[in-house]
């Protein structure tokens, strides 16, 4: 049985690079997996699967026509917050595999913001074609009750996955800091200047080494490439595109400083004390659902020094998750698999 699965992959943004990884260690045994892909050479040789370019309208086409299930693979596809043209793409390829009779499942699904009337008229359509639907978060699922749609909701699959070393991370000195910072709007010059200087501060108060660590170079290399020159103590910039390796790197780390959403679930899930800079609506919902502490952007604090103050009191008293509780999230992101599991078993 193949199946194509669609998402934000080889795009170089290690959340949804990560999602990809969790959905092929998902997948029952014998799904062919075809994975559309913005480089496909790339995803071939990371995952060992087949991929094909996912703008080639003519082999999308093709593919579905050979396929019997379509996945939206996971993250935040179906929303219009950041460009109006990204879910209608998502959309037209779901409602295309639906119209052809392929078996069609929404599979871990970050639903929203939905702003314009048309997007989310025609996203409610098109779930209501699914098979199955997975969301990962109380938000998702809110709005497809709202919907009156049948759905599972579980933690995001992300806290699953399997995490691999990375190789020479314990030559470097420790104790350790990661800090993932994103290009944002609302991530001022102004509000990155008194991070900065709180970052410096920090690293003087703790002797930490300080590992930046971009998960989209596109928008958080430059930032990376920006801060680590003022640091006055060791620093790496740690460019890492295997997902497993990605996660593996929160292992050798203290603390984590991040905005993205992975970043956190990364760091949390290997044991790690978090702290969070929302910039969005699903990071702010990862901070409430699994208590990290943190900042909306708009309320970081104009003074270096009470930021620095509030990371030392995380980094000397803060606690990361026990292992409860990562037992618990873990076991609940697999419902994801049991879904891809119920769906695509072979009819007897």
């Amino acid at each position: 049985m193949r199946a194509i699965l669609c998402g934000y992959y080889g795009l170089g943004n290690g959340g949804d690079e990560a999602l990809l990884a969790s959905l092929l260690q998902m997948l029952p045994e014998h799904i062919q997996p075809l994975v559309l892909s913005g480089n496909p050479e790339q995803t071939r040789d990371r995952y060992g699967v087949a991929a094909i370019q996912r703008r080639d309208a003519i082999a999308v086409l093709q593919a579905m026509r050979q396929s019997q299930v379509f996945i939206w693979g996971g993250g935040s596809l179906i929303q219009d917050a950041t460009s109006a043209l990204s879910p209608l793409y998502y959309i037209g390829l779901m409602q295309l595999a639906q119209r052809l009779g392929l078996r069609t499942i929404a599979w871990a699904q970050g639903i929203g913001p939905l702003l314009r009337p048309q997007t989310r008229w025609l996203a409610r359509q098109t779930f209501q074609g699914c098979t199955a639907i997975s969301v990962r978060d109380r938000g998702s699922a809110a709005l497809l009750s709202e919907w009156g749609l049948p759905f599972t909701l579980s933690p995001d699959p992300v806290w699953a996955m399997e995490s691999r070393p990375v190789e020479g991370l314990w030559n470097l000195p420790a104790p350790r800091v990661a800090v993932n910072l994103r290009s944002h709007a609302k991530l001022t010059p102004a509000r990155l200047t008194h991070l900065t200087q709180a970052l410096i501060s920090f690293q003087k108060a703790t002797q930490t080494c300080i590992l930046l660590v971009p998960f989209q170079r596109s928008q958080d290399l430059a930032i990376a490439e920006q801060i680590q020159p003022q640091l006055p103590g060791e620093s790496k910039i740690l460019i890492l595109e295997d997902p497993a390796q990605l996660k593996g790197v929160f292992r050798g780390v203290e603390m984590a400083i991040a905005m993205r959403l992975h970043g956190l679930i990364m760091a949390a899930a290997e044991e790690c004390r978090c702290f969070a800079l929302s910039y969005d609506p699903k990071v702010t919902q990862l901070m409430q659902d699994v208590e990290i502490p943190g900042w909306e952007l708009e309320q970081i604090p104009t003074d270096p020094n009470q930021i620095c103050q509030t990371w030392l009191d995380c980094y000397a008293n803060g606690d990361p998750l026990s292992l409860d509780q990562l037992r618990f999230l873990t076991d609940r992101a697999l419902i994801h698999q049991e879904v891809l599991h119920t769906v695509l078993e072979p009819k007897r």
